[in-house]
């Protein structure tokens, strides 16, 4: 499959941010919301987009964000997107937009993660996953056999995400030194 013509991008803002301690999406990095941000990277990447807050399945992490996704869209496809990752690029969304295959997983090292699509023909087995208790996105990205997509390391910044007040602190730091 690929170059796909009907797919949106879910920011995924719905987590309990507890290793933070505060609301993600309402972190303000150069003056915008990690929100703000999220959108407006869809909007340039020139896909749709829309915001997933509240889980139909609460409490199993970004899975319940997935599902939730999957089971209201009207799309061929779903991009996922989560609110913590301020530098992922428009690129890099055309780029798992195009790339073949039912499920792509952005890959820097050895782990599959975010960003990442999936076709919504494949929530049969993402529900599957969340009746065994399995709430890993490297056991996802198994189940679905999906493709990875590996950013060199230049790129690999891209996949920063914040969790923590380390995380926070970093991600601030690396917008002053080179601009992000």
């Amino acid at each position: 499959m690929g170059n796909y013509k009907h797919v949106e991008v879910c920011i995924l803002a719905g987590g309990d941010s507890r290793r933070l301690g505060r609301d993600k999406a309402r972190l303000k990095l150069e003056g915008r919301t990690l929100l703000a941000r999220a959108k407006s990277l869809a909007g340039e990447a020139g896909l749709p987009w829309r915001v997933i807050r509240r889980d139909v399945v609460p409490r199993c992490g970004p899975l319940g964000g997935i599902i939730t996704a999957l089971r209201s869209t009207k799309v061929e496809a779903v991009m996922f997107l989560p609110v913590d990752m301020p530098f992922v690029t428009a690129i890099l969304l055309q780029r798992l937009k195009d790339h073949p295959g039912r499920a792509v997983f952005s890959q820097s090292d050895s782990a599959a993660g975010f960003p990442f699509r999936v076709d919504t023909d494949r929530l049969v087995a993402c529900e599957a996953q969340l009746d065994a208790g399995d709430f890993s996105l490297q056991s996802l990205a198994r189940k679905l056999r999906a493709r990875r997509l590996r950013l060199k390391p230049a790129e690999a910044v891209q996949l920063f995400n914040i969790n923590t007040p380390e995380d926070w602190a970093e991600a601030r730091r690396l917008c002053q030194k080179g601009g992000l």
